[in-house]
């Protein structure tokens, strides 16, 4: 192997960005070109150097990893990120394999699995933790055996906002009409989109009138 693959580390903790940059430049294969202390410079990293991959930290100041994700993914498409968390709960890993995250692996990785994380993400190959591919196996099973019920892990309440939003609601629209606060209302949208695994309220909305939970006979 002699082709050299460009790394940036993005964590806004210093001492760990110092010791993966320590731990993987022990491949003489691997440079280290940039470190960035948050998503938004992680973002802005990937758009002047344009590095193979980049380590990423899920849970930064300012934008998260996910939204860090889908931007570098705009700014520099050819660059694969790498998530590297102690995070492996379904809020992360759904939203983060959407937003564009090539693999997805916990901070108990060893050196030499890390090492070679980083080459297959240069070469496009995708490498998931053993628990985060688990979590995802069991989601696409449930997928095909549950598609006549993908609603029924949400409450009343819960079907109750999403219908509202799918119909355009604002969310102190949807306030004022239930009768509830904002800051409900708030929890309530944070609860469904982690259910159904979504980014953003549009995307829930298109969901939700493709699944025949709103009709056009109801407005």
């Amino acid at each position: 192997m002699s082709e050299q693959v460009t790394v940036v580390i993005a964590d806004d903790h210093a001492i760990v960005r110092q010791g993966i940059r320590t731990t993987i430049e022990v491949d003489l294969h691997i440079s280290v070109i940039g470190e960035a202390n948050s998503g938004e410079a992680a973002v802005q990293l990937a758009a002047e150097l344009v590095p193979d991959v980049i380590l990423l930290d899920l849970v930064m100041p300012g934008i998260d990893g996910v939204e860090a994700t889908r931007q570098i993914k705009r700014v520099s498409p050819h660059t694969q990120v790498i998530v590297l968390t102690s995070y492996h709960d379904d809020e992360y890993i759904f939203p983060a394999l959407k937003a564009g995250v090539l693999s997805y692996i916990l901070k108990d990785v060893s050196i030499t699995e890390l090492i070679d994380v980083i080459h297959k993400a240069a070469r496009g190959e995708s490498v998931l933790h053993p628990r985060v591919a688990s979590r995802v196996v069991q989601e696409l099973r449930g997928a095909r055996q549950e598609v006549p019920n993908l609603f029924t892990e949400l409450t009343e309440r819960e079907l109750e906002v999403l219908r509202l939003i799918a119909d355009g609601f604002t969310n102190a629209a949807i306030a004022e009409k239930l009768v509830i606060s904002e800051k409900t209302v708030k929890v309530h949208v944070s609860n469904i989109l982690s259910k159904l695994h979504m980014l953003d309220r549009t995307q829930a909305a298109v969901f939700a009138w493709q699944q025949g939970l709103v009709h056009r006979a109801e407005q």
